[in-house]
């Protein structure tokens, strides 16, 4: 039994941790993947104040050190379902673990965001990435397309761009949407090509793997055969709060409908980070909320 139970690892959560710990409370993050959430894959952080430059997964690992210094217990299991018996939550995950606490904070993060064209999910993994750093290595010398124009795009592509012969940015807007510091760096890398108003339409494979990209100008309709060794997938992410629904009330997108006091429906059950309904998802308004979330949830604790 522990008096708040946070569900996810990712900065929103393990901030939300810290809050709490400090506060004298007794926690227990579940996280289902791996802890520090979208950040962990980010090449290099350049908007966190008094941080001038870290990559991601070296401010993942601080942050997750922090919270268990200080006593956080962690699970790694994914919660599916939770339920309410009087003032005692229950959380039930996929591994069929059941937790209990008197007070929740879900801070569940997003997961990448599809084209849900045919043949996708086999292509995952063959061919077919969402994470430079991860992944980029593979692809030495070779030559990848980056679909997106956000700042994960514009900064995955910047990295790629290293390690890379050729990298075809595709972009179906007119601009990019991502910090102009980044498209400028960008823009001026030689082994770089920018398809602008470009939709993708389908993949090519071969034996199984992604070979290629067929592309469409939304301009003038013509269509574009583009030959890759990889693929790197940057168009956005989704919430995956709908098991959470009956105690949560979710928005038109899937996100918790919850103002900035990260209050929920049912007392004693908050919602912060980017699975929250709001403008800006940024690390930084991460630990806005969980900083929020946690001392919400310590009042609700000490009534």
């Amino acid at each position: 039994m522990h008096d708040m139970m946070i569900v996810g690892g990712g900065p929103a959560g393990l901030t939300a941790a810290i809050y709490a710990l400090r506060a004298g409370k007794s926690v227990l993050v579940i996280e289902k993947n791996g802890f520090g959430g979208q950040i962990a894959f980010s090449p290099k952080v350049e908007n966190i104040p008094g941080i001038q430059q870290i990559s991601g997964a070296q401010f993942a690992e601080a942050l997750t050190e922090q919270a268990m210094n200080l006593g956080a217990d962690v699970e790694m299991e994914k919660v599916i379902r939770i339920e309410k018996d009087g003032d005692l939550f229950k959380a039930y995950t996929e591994e069929e673990s059941v937790f209990e606490g008197k007070a929740v904070i879900l801070a569940l993060g997003v997961r990448h965001r599809m084209l849900n064209l045919e043949g996708e999910e086999a292509l995952i993994g063959n061919g077919l990435s969402f994470c430079a750093v991860c992944d980029g290595a593979f692809y030495a010398n070779q030559e990848v397309a980056m679909v997106g124009g956000g700042n994960s795009a514009l900064q995955e592509a910047l990295l790629l761009s290293e390690i890379c012969s050729k990298v075809t940015v595709v972009q179906n807007l007119s601009d990019f949407t991502g910090e102009k510091k980044l498209a400028q760096a960008l823009m001026e890398k030689e082994n770089v090509k920018v398809h602008f108003n470009t939709v993708v339409t389908g993949y090519q494979e071969k034996n199984g793997a992604l070979c290629g990209l067929e592309l469409r100008n939304t301009l003038t309709n013509e269509a574009i055969s583009l030959s890759v060794d990889g693929a790197f997938l940057a168009v956005g992410l989704v919430p995956e709060n709908e098991p959470f629904a009956a105690h949560a009330d979710l928005n038109q997108w899937g996100y918790f409908a919850t103002g900035e006091d990260c209050t929920t429906k049912t007392p004693g059950l908050f919602a912060a980070g980017d699975c929250r309904s709001k403008n800006i998802r940024q690390v930084v308004t991460a630990a806005s909320d969980g900083a929020i979330a946690a001392m919400a949830a310590c009042r609700y604790l000490d009534k």
